[in-house]
């Protein structure tokens, strides 16, 4: 059920009821910034005077996401629920506001709203209106609070963080994290498929070289003699490795194994099933 806390019909540039405490950056001084911006994250921060800031984040990945934070100084002391609404300011005569979604609050945890309602907040605000969160105070209850972003300055940092988003790499570090990378026969050459999977994985660690450890297992099919087998097992994960420190992972969080042609995952009896066993498999971990 939907729950409103209380009834507005102010604009921000009207008198404010008695026992409704307002949080909003004042017109000359609204600022809109990117605080992340690479092809990982995206965030467009707004500074809240005496409150904290308002954060959307848009993350790498294989569908387009954001998400709404309202990162409080003061983080709430019990549960409740606020409203929020576009409103619209004092230029805007005979405009209505209207409901964007209602947001959960948690104890001691910032408030956030998913994609949805992300994406209605920054459509309001680049319409011009106020997105504006009501909520009862924890602290007194004797007031209400009134949480305003100001769409002043608003376009252009928002075309910047539109154009960042649509520059995010189209996959996570989860989808990267566990990769088996195939190789030609009784060679170090991967093939066309895996090659494009570690390209992959070198944008992504051009925009992240924070790997806590990398382990990389080498192993190779049953063609040729054993001890061939494992220098060439080993080969392949090395050249893996080489490459990973050139993209700026410290060599000494890579720990490289060969296994040669033991542990194989597919019969060694033709040339089909051999192929699956030569392979290297990496293994990432971020703090």
């Amino acid at each position: 059920m939907k729950i409103i806390l209380f009834v507005v019909s102010l604009t921000f540039a009207g008198s404010l009821s008695a026992g409704l405490r307002q949080y909003a950056a004042k017109i000359e001084t609204s600022d809109w910034q990117l605080s992340q911006h690479n092809r990982l994250q995206c965030t467009l921060a707004h500074q809240i005077p005496g409150y904290g800031q308002a954060l959307f984040t848009s993350m790498a990945s294989k569908q387009l996401n954001m998400e709404f934070e309202l990162d409080m100084l003061r983080l709430p002391k019990s549960f409740g629920m606020a409203a929020v609404y576009s409103v619209p300011p004092k230029w805007m005569p005979g405009q209505m506001q209207h409901a964007i979604a209602d947001m959960t609050i948690r104890k001691q945890y910032n408030g956030d709203l998913p994609e949805q309602a992300a994406w209605t907040m920054l459509s309001e605000l680049e319409k011009g209106f106020w997105p504006t969160i009501y909520y009862q105070d924890w602290y007194n209850q004797n007031d209400k609070i009134a949480v305003g972003l100001n769409a002043s300055n608003f376009a252009i940092p928002y075309e910047s963080f539109a154009q960042c988003v649509a520059d995010l790499l189209p996959y996570s570090f989860d989808d990267i994290a566990y990769t088996i990378l195939d190789y030609k026969k009784n060679s170090t050459e991967l093939t066309k498929y895996s090659q494009r999977r570690l390209d992959m994985i070198g944008q992504y660690l051009k925009e992240d070289n924070e790997m806590d450890l990398v382990l990389l297992d080498g192993y190779s099919d049953s063609y040729g003699g054993r001890d061939m087998n494992h220098t060439l097992s080993v080969s392949r994960a090395v050249e893996i490795k080489n490459y990973f420190s050139e993209m700026g992972v410290e060599p000494q969080r890579i720990d490289v194994t060969g296994h040669g042609e033991r542990r194989h995952v597919a019969p060694n009896s033709n040339e089909m099933s051999r192929a699956k066993n030569r392979r290297v498999v990496i293994r990432m971990a971020k703090p």
